[in-house]
């Protein structure tokens, strides 16, 4: 799977995010994270931090954003934490996945039982980028 350095998108990088656990490029309209194999992603140690460090650069609490997990190395998500999310009056216009790890629909099934929408998984990024209606 490509990285987000890796492709033509890296250019219009309005700001990148390095964390211990990953990293995060924030777009116009869209954000892009790429965590680090092995973690367990829970609210308190990551989305949290995630989600303010966005929602300061942007000014909005991401109705308007489009996030994209790059699930370049495979992780574990506790699925439950979308509840605290919402709960944090955050929110998201759309939640695609990319990857082709068969691990990660697992993943994706529980996932979606806290999401409010639809998730929306795609093989490559481009194709999720491609996806988002600006």
């Amino acid at each position: 799977m490509e990285r987000v350095k890796e492709t033509v998108f890296y250019k219009s990088v309005l700001k990148e995010l390095s964390y211990d656990f990953g990293n995060v490029y924030i777009f116009k309209g869209f954000v892009i994270s790429e965590l680090n194999r092995g973690i367990c992603f829970n609210w308190e140690q990551h989305g949290q931090v995630i989600a303010q460090d966005v929602t300061c650069f942007l000014g909005s609490k991401g109705e308007d954003v489009v996030y994209i997990a790059n699930r370049i190395h495979s992780y574990a998500v506790v699925p439950t934490d979308w509840i605290k999310f919402f709960k944090n009056q955050y929110n998201l216009r759309d939640y695609f996945i990319v990857s082709h790890n068969w691990i990660s629909l697992i993943n994706l099934t529980f996932e979606e039982l806290f999401f409010k929408r639809k998730i929306k998984r795609f093989l490559t990024l481009k194709e999720a980028v491609n996806a988002i209606q600006l």
